[in-house]
């Protein structure tokens, strides 16, 4: 298999110990029993809560993001204790990614000005063509050389872990206290990253199913995905945010909102899209009506507070989504986990390079670090790793093994490096720029 085999360890044992345990303590039993109860259901989402609460609070003292806390969490209560199973969660990934990807994709955009999206595009652009063309290369090299794959099977583990998530990085920019131009790169480059890895991903699975690479095809595809985003993102957006205006006071306007929002990413999905990008565009447009209102002529009455509602929706699925890829984990060999770690260090290491390359002079030394540490791996990635499960692949097995230590690698590096990079944060409070407030919906 590579050059780790001489050294294989196998986490099975891990749970052979633990379910040893559990049948000498017949107290335990109900709590780490293969059977679920509602209880204990609510007793782990309680925990969550409280977790992703103290996290949050813990940020804002330290600078040091909550994601890590909450990964683990999952991992303790998943995978490690067996309180809930991997394979029941792997049943609701759809689901919960589906909603997870909804709600916190609109709150990006919502929390956009779409004038520093445009005045930071050509940013964002080379930043995530670079960064994940050169993360695909590092972990394929690794792949091909240290674990003796085919170089079309390196190449999709290379891509799943490809791009930074956005549901991680858009949650992380919101609270830092970075220019508006930073997070409306990072947030961009972020969603850029997410379609290329699910559209390059599925290419690369017809590829290895079919035997043969059409160009035209993939480029086709690429083309019609986003153009179905873009469509559906201005086209339900733009008349949205008008109807919004006359349902300010209305009872269940902001889940009217949601219940658009659910209906645009059926049809996105339906068209072939990746569901992303249209709730995306949504939000931005949402985010900015009074621009809308100032370009369309339309009268908008002033908005300058939050949505409580939309806020308390998005901390509760933010929270649990981390705690979600934890429980997604599946722990094997060590040489799989050498694996992960090396490749998530070796990405971390080409984005110096490619922050560098792509930002220049323009943005200060503070946002700089900010951005070299934004490598988190995240929902997108322990999804895509299993699908090679359903149709098959090589080594089907161990994508999963590997993304997840890629992907808590590289939340756990994203840490680290948030830590250190808050020595560079600017003194000055004016230098702060203040987060723009959601709009009301």
């Amino acid at each position: 298999m590579g050059y780790f085999d001489a050294t294989v360890f196998d986490f099975n044992t891990i749970r052979e110990s633990l379910s040893a345990f559990q049948n000498s303590i017949p107290q335990f039993s109900p709590l780490l029993g293969e059977i679920l109860s509602a209880p204990v259901i609510l007793l782990a989402a309680a925990v969550t809560i409280f977790l992703g609460v103290i996290g949050e609070a813990f940020f804002k003292k330290t600078g040091i993001p909550d994601i890590a806390f909450l990964m683990v969490l999952g991992v303790i209560i998943g995978p490690v204790l067996g309180i809930i199973s991997t394979d029941d969660v792997s049943k609701v990934v759809p689901y919960f990614a589906a909603i997870a990807l909804i709600i916190i994709m609109f709150d990006g955009g919502l929390n956009l000005d779409i004038r520093n999206v445009v005045r930071t595009a050509h940013y964002a652009v080379l930043l995530s063509i670079l960064g994940f063309v050169t993360s695909v290369i590092a972990v394929t090299l690794v792949a091909f050389y240290a674990l003796n794959w085919g170089m079309v099977e390196s190449i999709l583990l290379g891509t799943i872990v490809g791009g930074s998530s956005s549901i991680i990085v858009f949650g992380l920019v919101r609270q830092l206290p970075i220019s508006d131009d930073t997070k409306s790169m990072l947030s961009l480059e972020s969603a850029i990253t997410d379609i290329l890895v699910t559209i390059i991903a599925f290419v690369l699975f017809d590829i290895i199913i079919s035997g043969y690479f059409d160009p035209e095809l993939a480029l086709g595809t690429f083309g019609r995905s986003v153009a179905v985003g873009l469509v559906l993102g201005f086209g339900i957006g733009i008349p949205w945010a008008y109807v919004t205006t006359k349902l300010k006071d209305a009872q269940h306007s902001y889940m009217l909102t949601i219940g658009i929002l659910f209906v645009i990413f059926f049809a996105e999905k339906s068209l072939d899209g990746t569901g992303a990008l249209a709730p995306l565009i949504f939000g931005l447009m949402l985010g900015n009506k009074q621009l809308l209102s100032h370009y369309l002529k339309f009268k908008i009455p002033g908005i300058t507070t939050d949505n409580p509602t939309h806020n308390q929706l998005t901390f509760l699925v933010r929270s649990f989504f981390f705690v979600f890829i934890g429980l997604l984990a599946t722990l094997g060999k060590i040489e799989f986990i050498i694996f992960g770690v090396i490749g998530a260090i070796l990405i971390y290491l080409t984005r110096l390079g490619t922050v560098k390359i792509s930002l220049g002079k323009r943005f200060s030394i503070f946002d700089k670090k900010v951005t070299s540490a934004m490598i988190p791996r995240g929902l997108a990635a322990a999804v895509v790793a299993t699908i090679p499960l359903t149709i098959g692949l090589a080594n089907a097995e161990v994508y999963p093994q590997i993304v997840f230590v890629i992907v808590l690698t590289s939340v756990i590096i994203t840490t680290i490096a948030l830590a250190r990079a808050k020595t560079f944060a600017p003194t000055d409070p004016e230098n702060h720029t203040p987060q723009k407030k959601n709009q009301a919906l």
